[in-house]
C-alpha cells in the first residue's frame, strides 16, 4: 500500500493508481501485450499479475483491434477495462472499434448503454526510438466527439487521474508522456478519490502575469523551464491536463489577465490542437489579447528518426522564442 508523501516516478504512479482502481472494484480489468508477465514494456504494470491474477490482467495477442474489440464487449457486459497500447504509433489498427463504436455507442444507444473503457497509450518523443513508437496522436482522439481524452505530465496527477478515469463512464484515451516516466515526485495518496482535482480541469502550474504559456504532457516540463529562464518577464504556466472536454475557463480567465498566450506541443503544428485552442481564445478573449496567439510545435512532417529528433522536439529556445514573438507586438 502507497503511504502519503511517497516520492514516486510517473510510471511507479499510474502502476499504484491501477492497483487502488483494481483494489476497489474487482470488475475493474488490465489487458494488453505483455502487460502481465513483463509488466509492460515501460514496466508500468509490473506486478499486477502477480498480485490480481492473470484472469484480470491479461497478456493479449499482437492485435489491437482485437485488443480494443474485446474491452468494448467486456464493458457491456459490465466490467471497467484498461487497455494497454505499448507505442502510440500502434494504436492505428484499433481506430475503426475506438471511433466508430467506442466513442458512439453510448449516444447511438441514447445512454442506456455506457462503454467505461480507459485506453492507455505511451505517446509522444525523446526517447531515441524507432520508427512508429514516437508519435503524438492526440488531435484524432480529440477530434471524435464521445472520447474524454486525459494527459498527465506529474506523478501527482498521474496516480489519480488514471483512477478518475477508470470510474469514468464515458471511454477515456489516456496518454501517458514516455520520455517523463521516470521523472519523480511526491504523490500525496491519502484522501478519497472524489476530492482530487477533477481530470477534465486544467491547473496553473505557475502563476505569471505577463503571457500565459499553455503546454500539456511532455512539454509542460519544458514551459516551466522556458518560464524560469525568461527573468525578464512573469510567465505562467497553464498545464492543460484534458484535451477534450477542454477546460477553456481556466484557460481564458488566464489569458484575460496576461493578454498574451504561447500554446506549446509536441504533434504536427497544422490541425493540431493548438490551433484549436487559438481560435476559441481569440473569439473569446479577443478584446484582451495584446497579440496574436503563437504556437510552438513539431513541424509537419513525419516524425523523424532519432538522430534528428532533437531537432524536430520544441525545446527551451524554440519556446523562449515563441514568448519573445507575443511580445513584439
Amino acid at each position: 500500500m502507497t503511504n502519503m508523501g511517497t516520492k514516486l516516478t510517473i510510471g511507479k504512479a499510474i502502476n499504484a493508481g491501477l492497483r487502488a482502481a483494481m483494489d476497489s472494484d474487482p470488475k475493474v480489468l488490465m489487458m494488453g501485450e505483455d502487460v502481465g508477465k513483463l509488466g509492460g514494456v515501460f514496466r508500468v504494470t509490473d506486478g499486477l499479475q502477480k498480485d490480481f491474477g492473470a484472469d484480470r490482467v491479461i497478456d493479449t495477442p499482437l492485435a489491437e483491434s482485437g485488443i480494443v474489440g474485446t474491452a468494448i464487449g467486456l464493458a457491456l457486459r459490465g466490467y471497467r477495462p484498461i487497455c494497454e497500447i505499448q507505442f502510440d504509433g500502434f494504436f492505428f489498427p484499433a481506430t475503426n472499434q475506438t471511433f466508430s463504436q467506442l466513442a458512439k455507442m453510448r449516444r447511438r444507444s441514447a445512454g442506456a448503454l455506457s462503454l467505461p473503457v480507459v485506453i492507455r497509450i505511451p505517446y509522444g518523443g525523446g526517447i531515441g526510438a524507432v520508427e512508429h513508437h514516437s508519435e503524438s496522436p492526440e488531435a484524432y482522439f480529440a477530434h471524435t466527439a464521445g472520447l474524454r481524452v486525459v494527459t498527465v505530465a506529474t506523478p501527482e496527477d498521474a496516480y489519480w487521474m488514471i483512477q478518475q478515469a477508470v470510474t469514468s463512464d464515458d471511454p477515456v484515451i489516456f496518454l501517458e508522456p514516455k520520455r517523463r516516466y521516470y521523472e519523480k515526485s511526491e504523490v500525496e495518496t491519502g484522501g478519497a478519490l472524489s476530492a482530487a482535482t477533477p481530470m477534465d480541469a486544467a491547473r496553473v502550474a505557475r502563476p505569471g502575469n505577463d503571457a500565459t504559456l499553455l503546454a500539456y504532457g511532455p512539454m509542460v516540463k519544458t514551459a516551466l523551464q522556458a518560464a524560469e529562464a525568461d527573468t525578464e518577464r512573469d510567465i505562467e504556466v497553464v498545464d492543460l491536463r484534458c484535451l477534450a472536454p477542454i477546460d477553456y475557463d481556466t484557460v481564458t480567465a488566464s489569458v484575460r489577465r496576461t493578454g498574451r498566450l504561447v500554446v506549446v506541443h509536441e504533434a504536427p503544428l497544422t490541425n493540431g490542437v493548438g490551433g484549436e485552442i487559438a481560435a476559441r481564445v481569440t473569439e473569446e478573449c479577443f478584446y484582451h489579447l495584446e497579440a496574436p496567439v503563437t504556437r510552438v510545435c513539431g513541424f509537419d512532417t513525419p516524425y523523424p528518426q532519432s538522430r534528428l529528433e532533437e531537432h524536430y522536439l520544441p525545446d527551451l529556445d524554440r519556446v523562449l522564442d515563441g514568448v519573445d514573438r507575443v511580445f513584439a507586438y
